[in-house]
């Protein structure tokens, strides 16, 4: 089944005297890209924490909010490094003195660099505690999970309802396809009768130009790949398989079908059928952009 990729979780949990608060969510992305923000006592588990985010989803940007509250969560006193920042300093103005750089040294960049602050050296972190935090991250990656599972229902529906709409459409244009050849029999050898003042044509002339232009409008083999590319994405709808870049493909296979159709119909009532076609595949585009 699809998964959405946007989403949020919310999570608090009380351990030593320290409120432990995770925030979950998530936004399009092309990609998986995660952003985490930690206390400073937690930078050294950010790596693992990390890893564990990356084992839970495909794509999309999540972002991880971690804090400690409350009495207790003495996270908001950390140590400045002097000694480092100053030797950052002095790195950063040799650059600007050897390349003549004339812009200043911002306190900003200096921030940049996490070593400068450390966590209080009296604190400690039992196992306890880390456990707790990491139990409390995944209670809240689950919720997120769940959410874009529940956001995915959705989606499924909406999609299903506009696949059933192009699968009318294409069987509208597949048995309208046949009555187009014979109305354009019946114009050909009425224009010629009346060009000719009645003159009737030879049936054998007239029966290769119609073949010709039946073979020129002949778009079986686009109906045929069009009703294929519409099974295929149902059945991946409902599949575990079902990812927004394999969804993206069978759309822009099924678009060219239908663009083909359009271009090769030749007759009025299946260009507005390609029409309506073409905007539910531009729906259908625009939903799977949220697809994980």
């Amino acid at each position: 089944m699809i998964k959405s990729m946007t989403g949020y979780g919310r999570v608090e949990a009380l351990c030593g005297g320290r409120n432990i608060v995770v925030e979950a969510k998530s936004v399009n992305h092309r990609f998986l890209e995660i952003a985490l923000r930690t206390p400073a006592l937690l930078y050294p588990l950010e790596m693992e924490y990390k890893k564990k985010i990356g084992e839970r989803f495909k794509r999309g940007r999540i972002d991880i909010s971690i804090r400690l509250e409350g009495e207790g969560a003495d996270t908001s006193r950390v140590n400045l490094n002097m000694e480092v920042a100053r030797g950052y300093f002095d790195v950063l103005t040799r650059l600007k003195n050897e390349f003549d750089i004339q812009e200043p040294i911002h306190l900003k960049t200096l921030i940049g660099f996490r070593d400068i602050f450390t966590p209080p050296a009296e604190t400690q972190l039992d196992a306890d505690f880390l456990d707790q935090v990491e139990k409390t991250l995944q209670e809240a990656l689950s919720m997120l999970v769940n959410m874009r599972q529940d956001e995915g229902i959705a989606l499924f529906s909406d999609m299903q309802m506009r696949l059933q709409s192009i699968q009318k459409t294409t069987e509208t244009i597949r048995l309208r396809a046949p009555q187009v050849v014979m109305e354009y029999q019946k114009r050909l050898s009425d224009r010629i009768k009346e060009l000719t003042a009645g003159f009737e044509m030879d049936p054998a002339r007239l029966a290769q130009e119609v073949a010709i232009m039946a073979d020129r409008c002949d778009i079986t083999e686009e109906i045929v790949r069009m009703q294929s590319h519409i099974s295929q994405f149902e059945a991946l709808l409902q599949s575990d398989e079902a990812e927004g870049r394999k969804i993206d493909f069978l759309l822009q296979e099924m678009n060219r079908e239908i663009n083909t159709i359009g271009s090769k119909g030749n007759d009025a009532e299946i260009a507005r059928q390609v029409i309506d076609a073409k905007s539910e595949l531009g729906k259908l585009r625009e939903q799977a952009q949220n697809i994980e």
